[in-house]
C-alpha cells in the first residue's frame, strides 16, 4: 500500500495536498501530516478556513495490487451493526438493493448516493484489509468523530481511495477532519496497533452470559411471561449474567415509559426480581426512533427529523410496530430532555442495570450542512454514554466507528433468523437482512473488534425445538461460533423445556466463552477455521456454512463436513 497523493475539493476548486507542509489557498490553509512510526503510517489532515467554504470531498489515493492470482481477498465492513462484514473474493460482488426494495430504506448506505458501485470496486466502512496469501494490508480510521470515512478499492485501477463522508459540508472553524492509519504488518501486528493508536479507554463489563425475550416472544411478551423464564433459570442456578426485556413492553415504540396493560406491576417489581435471582436486569430502548402510532409522533410533530420539504422522515415499516416509524432530531432540547428522563426513569428508578440501545444509526440519515453523519452519530452515541453512567450499555444498529469506546457490549451482525437464510430479502440484496447466515458471516469477519473496541454481540444461540426451522446441526455451529467469537451470549429459549442433551450443549457455552480465538481463516464457499486454545490446548473449529458438503484442511488432516456443520478438534 504505497502512499500516492491527498485531493480536497472544495467551494468550485478541487486541490492536491502534499504531506508534511501547510498548503496555503486564499480560501483556507490545510496542515497534512505523514507520520511514519516503523511498520506503519498514520496521517492526519486540519482544515483552516479564513472564511465560510463548502467541503465537497477528502480523501488519500494509495497505489495497491489486486491479483486474482494470488488469491486476495478483501474485508469489507458494512455500514452499520447489521450489515454483511467479511472478506471478498476479487470475482464477487458487493450485493446491490433492488430498484423496487429501495423507497425510503435507511438500514444501510444505499441511500449514500456518493459511494462508487459496479464490477470490480469494493466499499468498507471505518476499516479494512486486504489478504494476498502470505502478504497483509490495512487500513483503518482512528476516528470517526469529524465524518465517516469509507475505503473504496478499485481493483480495476489498482488504486484504494480513503474517502471522508462530507459532501456538501459548510465549514467555518478550524477542523481535524482525518486520521489514518496504515499498515503492512502481518494481520494481528496491523490489528493491535490500530486499537493501540485509537487510544481508547479500558473496556468495562466482563465476557458475559443471558437471556433476552425478543427471539422467542418478539412483541408478544407478558409480565408472566418475563418470570416464567427467570425462573426456570433461577431453579437451576444457572450462572447467567443478564436477563434482558426486549421489545414489547412499552405500548408503542417512542412511548416508553407508557406500559402495556400486560405488565399490570409496572417494570420496577419486575426488575427487583431479576435481581433476587442474582441477574442483572436489562431493558431495550430506541432512543431515535418513534412508531406512527406514538403520542410522540401524534403530539409532537416538531421532534421528528424533517426532509427538505419539511416532511418527517419516514425509515420504513416494521412488521410487528403495525406500520412506518420515524427518526428523531437528536438535537432538539425537548428530545434531549425527554431521553434523559427515560434513561433516568429505566436506570434508576426501575432499577435496571443493563440497557440496550437499537436502532441507532436513525440518528445520523439526514446531515445538516454543518454537520457530518459521523459528527451527529459521535454526539448522539456520546450523549448515551453519559446517560448511561456507571450502568452497562449495548449498541445494535449503529454505524461501529461510532460506538468505539462508546458502549460496553455492541452487536456486531445482523439478527439470527429462525431459518438459516431468509431467501426473499436476498433477492432483494439487503445486506442488513435477518438471516442466520449473514449474522454467522459478520460474527466471523468482525471477530479481532471482540474485547478491543467493545465486547463482540454475536447475537443469540437457539437451541429449542418448537417456534425454529433451525436443525439441531445448524444450531450447534451457531452456538460454537457465536461463543468463540463474541462475549456477550445470549439465548431467548424456554428452557423449561430443554432435554439432558440440550442443558449438555447450554453448559458447554461457559466453556467455549474461556476460550482465546488466535485466528479466523476465510476459507472458500462459506467454509471458515476458527484457531484457538482453551485450557492450555490447541484446538480448531472447522464451520461448513454452505448447504453442500466441504472438506477443510486441519493440520494436514482433511476434514469432512456435512451442510452446515461444525467440528471441533484438537490439533
Amino acid at each position: 500500500m504505497l502512499f500516492k497523493k491527498a485531493i480536497l475539493a472544495f467551494n468550485d476548486q478541487s486541490v492536491e495536498l502534499p504531506p508534511n507542509k501547510m498548503t496555503f489557498f486564499d480560501e483556507l490553509y490545510v496542515d497534512f501530516k505523514e507520520v511514519d512510526k516503523g511498520g506503519f503510517k498514520t496521517y492526519h489532515l486540519v482544515i483552516h478556513p479564513k472564511q465560510p467554504i463548502v467541503i465537497n470531498n477528502l480523501e488519500l489515493i494509495f497505489d495497491e495490487t489486486y491479483s486474482s492470482n494470488s488469491g486476495t481477498r478483501i474485508f469489507c465492513n458494512g455500514y452499520q451493526s447489521w450489515s454483511e462484514s467479511r472478506e471478498y473474493a476479487l470475482n464477487e460482488k458487493i450485493p446491490k438493493l433492488k430498484f423496487w426494495a429501495k423507497n425510503k430504506r435507511y438500514f444501510g448506505d444505499e441511500h449514500i448516493q456518493e459511494i462508487p458501485r459496479g464490477k470490480g470496486i469494493f466499499h468498507s466502512w471505518t476499516y479494512t484489509h486486504i489478504r494476498h496469501n502470505n502478504e497483509f494490508a490495512f487500513a483503518g480510521s482512528l476516528k470517526e468523530n469529524a465524518a465517516f470515512t469509507y475505503f473504496i478499492h478499485d481493483t480495476n485501477t489498482h488504486q484504494l481511495t480513503v474517502r471522508k463522508d462530507c459532501a456538501n459540508f459548510e465549514l467555518t472553524h478550524s477542523y481535524p477532519i482525518l486520521d489514518i492509519y496504515v499498515s503492512n504488518q502481518d494481520e494481528q501486528k496491523s490489528y493491535n496497533n490500530w486499537f493501540t493508536e485509537m487510544e481508547l479507554a479500558p473496556l468495562r463489563g466482563k465476557p458475559s452470559t443471558g437471556w433476552t425475550s425478543w427471539y422467542h416472544y418478539f412483541t408478544d411478551i407478558s409480565e408472566d411471561i418475563i418470570l416464567k423464564n427467570l425462573n426456570t433459570f433461577s431453579e437451576k442456578n444457572v450462572p447467567l449474567d443478564y436477563f434482558q426485556i426486549d421489545d414489547g413492553y412499552q405500548t408503542h415504540v417512542g412511548d416508553w415509559v407508557n406500559i402495556k396493560s400486560s405488565f399490570p406491576n409496572g417494570m420496577a417489581p419486575i426488575a427487583q426480581k431479576i435481581k433476587q435471582a442474582n441477574y442483572k436486569p436489562g431493558i431495550w430502548l430506541a432512543p431515535f426512533i418513534c412508531s406512527e402510532h406514538s403520542d410522540i409522533f401524534k403530539q409532537k410533530k416538531h421532534w421528528l427529523l424533517k426532509d427538505e420539504n419539511g416532511n418527517p422522515i419516514s425509515l420504513g415499516k416494521i412488521k410487528y410496530w403495525n406500520g412506518h416509524f420515524y427518526a428523531l432530531d437528536f438535537y432538539h432540547k425537548e428530545v434531549k430532555d425527554y431521553l434523559m428522563f427515560v434513561i433516568h426513569t429505566f436506570l434508576q428508578k426501575w432499577g435496571f442495570d443493563f440497557i440496550k440501545f437499537d436502532f441507532l444509526y436513525a440518528a445520523c440519515i439526514a446531515p445538516k450542512k454543518n454537520q457530518t453523519r459521523g459528527q451527529i452519530m459521535h454526539d448522539a452515541m456520546e450523549f448515551l454514554q453519559i446517560q448511561t453512567g456507571n450502568k452497562l450499555s449495548l449498541g445494535c444498529g449503529v454505524p461501529l466507528g461510532s460506538a468505539f469506546g462508546k458502549v460496553d457490549f455492541c452487536r456486531i451482525g445482523t439478527d439470527v433468523h429462525l431459518a438459516w437464510e431468509n431467501k426473499l430479502e436476498r433477492f432483494h440484496g439487503n445486506r442488513e437482512r435477518v438471516s442466520t447466515l449473514l449474522s454467522l458471516r459478520s460474527t466471523l469477519g468482525r471477530w479481532q473488534l471482540n474485547g478491543k473496541v467493545f465486547y463482540n454481540d454475536p447475537d443469540v444461540f437457539i437451541l429449542r425445538k418448537e417456534k425454529n426451522k433451525l436443525t439441531p446441526t445448524q444450531q450447534y455451529t451457531l452456538l460454537v461460533i457465536n461463543a468463540l467469537c463474541g462475549n456477550l451470549i445470549f439465548t431467548s429459549d424456554f428452557t423449561a423445556n430443554y432435554s439432558a442433551e440440550q442443558w449438555s450443549e447450554f453448559d458447554w457455552i461457559f466453556e467455549l466463552q474461556k476460550g482465546e480465538v488466535k485466528e479466523v481463516q476465510n476459507l472458500t464457499n462459506d467454509k471458515y477455521l476458527i484457531l484457538f486454545t482453551l485450557n492450555e490446548k490447541s484446538l480448531a473449529a472447522a464451520c461448513n456454512l454452505s448447504n453442500k458438503k466441504a472438506s477443510i484442511m486441519v493440520k494436514n488432516q482433511m476434514i469432512g463436513l456435512e451442510p452446515f456443520e461444525t467440528f471441533v478438534l484438537n490439533i
